[in-house]
């Protein structure tokens, strides 16, 4: 990483020891000026340079409540090096609630860009030259898509030692082996040497408070693992998170009305029922097994499935009495608000 360096982000230069908001100028909406705003936070003391991203679907709501929470926090007055901070990268989407822009193009597969392009190329263009190249690290936040929940879980390289050893640090229940895809923000940015965490939790279009909270303290985790931020004097038992390479998405084998026996975070044995498929109007009932033992981080929250529809995805683990522990420290009671709040108050090593 190059220290000392002088950031300039959309033609503002960024002092050591500002905390500025700039607006990067993007196409116009049926010639409505459009803006994305970014919140800058640079610490006195030079270090690395780290984007934490929200909302690159426009449905994705929780990592822009993160982000709000997480600017507020006291810590960051004791902050190394810069933080750029974008809570709405699709600000087109967000207007009509829509995980994609207005030309039904999603901005997560249409990276690295082009000025003269779609308007969802010309976004990632912007937002890949004006933020993402001049960082050395993202944490880019996401939920599930439209009527889908995701437990809690970071999706990296596991094979790569920094993103790995980061990935853990951040101490979601679940790191997860992610294959790269072609347009995706973190294809492209590994491309460019800038190694980017990906946080899935929740729901699109809803707020989730634990997925909020394990959120907030997990950039934190990061940052002290980085070294942007100190360390608390408090010694609190480390989480340890489930570590899974392969993890697979169950299909509906019917159409009809779903009937779930297993919940989000639950483990589950190979051949297991994890769900019924019951006819409306008929006697017909069908059963949904797992195809191998693991842990549910991800499931369908409408009743209504069609044949083919994605309704459980489940993460393979071979030690599953070892998972249901670890998943025991990420259950409701185990983050407590007064852990998240002490994050403004608790005494840090200089």
């Amino acid at each position: 990483m190059a220290l000392n360096r002088k950031l300039i982000l959309g033609g503002v230069e960024i002092p050591r020891g500002s905390n500025l908001t700039i607006h990067l100028e993007l196409p116009k909406l049926y010639n409505t000026p459009t803006q994305l705003p970014l919140r800058v936070i640079r610490g006195r003391k030079d270090g690395p340079v780290v984007f934490i991203s929200a909302a690159i679907h426009g449905d994705e709501l929780n990592g822009i409540e993160i982000i709000r929470r997480f600017r507020k926090l006291n810590i960051l007055s004791k902050l190394r090096g810069t933080i750029i901070l974008v809570p709405i990268v699709n600000v087109y989407g967000i207007m009509t609630l829509s995980r994609y822009l207005p030309d039904r193009r999603d901005l997560n597969r249409s990276f690295p860009g082009s000025i003269k392009g779609s308007l969802a190329s010309r976004v990632a263009k912007i937002f890949f030259d004006e933020v993402v190249r001049h960082c050395d690290l993202g944490i880019d936040l996401h939920t599930g898509s439209l009527h889908k929940s995701n437990l809690p879980q970071v999706r990296t390289n596991i094979d790569n030692d920094l993103t790995f050893s980061l990935a853990k640090a951040f101490q979601a229940p679940v790191v997860l082996h992610s294959e790269l895809r072609d347009g995706s923000l973190r294809a492209v940015a590994q491309e460019q040497g800038i190694p980017i965490l990906l946080y899935e939790a929740g729901e699109a279009l809803r707020f989730d408070e634990i997925a909020i909270r394990i959120g907030v303290k997990g950039i934190v985790n990061v940052l002290r693992t980085y070294e942007m931020l100190p360390k608390s004097v408090k010694i609190r038992q480390s989480k340890t998170p489930i570590v899974s390479r392969i993890s697979q998405w169950i299909r509906s084998s019917e159409s009809g009305m779903i009937r779930t026996i297993k919940a989000l975070g639950d483990t589950v044995q190979k051949n297991e029922i994890i769900a019924y498929i019951d006819e409306p109007l008929g006697e017909s009932s069908f059963e949904i097994k797992a195809l191998f033992d693991g842990v549910i981080i991800g499931k369908s929250e409408i009743p209504l499935v069609q044949e083919g529809d994605a309704i459980f995805h489940i993460a393979k683990i071979k030690n599953l009495e070892s998972a249901e522990d670890k998943l025991e420290f990420f259950n409701e009671n185990a983050i407590e608000q007064s852990e998240f709040y002490e994050l403004n108050n608790e005494e840090i090593i200089e």
